[in-house]
């Protein structure tokens, strides 16, 4: 019987993970501060743990050594800190880093055969146009979430001892209901014809790869099945081969929801970012996802180089960001209320009174 930990257990990778397994002898044991929502099996074992808490991970892996012994398949490390608003560096430091070396101590007391750990391809520095990004290209802690990730794939170098490790260098994840709060915020822009969806501070053509829930789920299992093969330390990124850019992200959104492409404008970096203080600061404005910090990032380019996973792994991602927009915005047009609530946005008035209410 193979036993699988996942930190992180009750959210939305964790579950796909848990839904994607290859076969039924597995016990897949949670790690989290509070049990997952959604059916995880008779094969599912949780136990609540505080990761920022010396005495919550030793007492959790003492459980799993009682009841399943010294031998550990795989721990899949998904829990962090992480904060759009720009987070207190204190939690990423309490649980991004010091939570991860917990766990790396209590597990080096096991025969555990993998340690995979959930990075960011915001760890690394944008490339220009036309270039790709590898595991190899240079690291950037440009703000807060990156450079807890940067610090902690150090820390996972460092510390390791024996164990096998895996680091996942992750684009951004969406399905098929979106669930990915860039993408959601930009199909909510266009969507309720805001102004601030013609302007975009900085080079159109740039844009970020992404990659979809299930292809995620499905690379973390090839990471499993090939821990016996792949090098003592391995470090992979995870995206699609093909970007999108800004402007054919926008222009394809707006076709769906409209019919006719939209036409973004550049705008200045200084002026979108008083646009952005004014309507977080003032109270008569409407609140926006973005944030002033955000804008000299905006247009950072991130186009991955995905043939050493490839190499790797023998897999490559099935689905592409264009294919699955059409769900997105078809769900969001079906029952916009609840596409809302799903990708933890408000509805407008406007939008509530010409959807009934819904």
């Amino acid at each position: 019987m193979d036993v699988i930990i996942i930190t992180g257990c009750s959210g939305r990778i964790g579950q796909a993970i848990i839904e994607k397994a290859p076969h039924t002898n597995i016990t897949f044991i949670g790690f989290d501060i509070a049990a997952p929502k959604f059916a995880t099996g008779k094969n599912f074992e949780f136990i609540k743990v505080d990761l920022t808490s010396d005495e919550s991970v030793h007492s959790a892996m003492k459980q799993v050594r009682a009841k399943h012994g010294s031998r550990i398949t795989s721990i899949i490390h998904l829990a962090a800190y992480y904060s759009f608003s720009g987070g207190a560096w204190e939690m990423y430091d309490k649980l991004t880093l010091q939570g991860t070396k917990r766990l790396l101590q209590e597990a080096k007391n096991f025969e555990t055969e993998q340690f995979l750990f959930s990075s960011s391809m915001l760890a690394q520095a944008p490339c220009q146009k036309g270039e790709k990004i590898t595991e190899e290209s240079p690291m950037i802690e440009n703000w807060n979430y990156p450079k807890s990730k940067v610090l902690a794939e150090a820390l996972i170098h460092r510390e390791h001892g024996n164990i096998p490790t895996v680091i996942l260098r992750i684009a951004g994840c969406y399905d098929d209901g979106c669930h990915s709060i860039p993408i959601s915020n930009q199909i909510q822009r266009i969507y309720e014809h805001q102004l601030v969806s013609r302007f975009f501070p900085g080079d159109l053509s740039h844009g970020a790869t992404y990659i979809h829930l299930a292809d995620l789920s499905e690379c973390i299992w090839k990471c499993i099945e090939h821990r016996k093969k792949l090098p003592q330390e391995t470090t992979l990124l995870v995206g699609e081969e093909k970007m999108l850019s800004y402007d054919e992200l926008q222009r394809k959104i707006s076709y769906l929801l409209t019919g006719k492409q939209m036409k973004t404008f550049r705008i200045p970096k200084l002026l979108a970012k008083i646009g952005a203080w004014m309507q977080n600061a003032l109270p008569f404005m409407p609140k926006t996802f973005i944030k002033p910090w955000m804008i000299d990032i905006a247009d950072f380019n991130y186009d991955l180089d995905m043939s050493h996973t490839e190499k790797m792994l023998g897999w490559k991602p099935k689905r592409e960001l264009a294919k699955v927009l059409p769900l997105m915005t078809k769900s969001l047009q079906n029952d916009p209320a609840r596409w809302y609530a799903d990708n933890g946005l408000e509805m407008p008035c406007s939008k509530k009174a010409c959807c009934g209410g819904k």
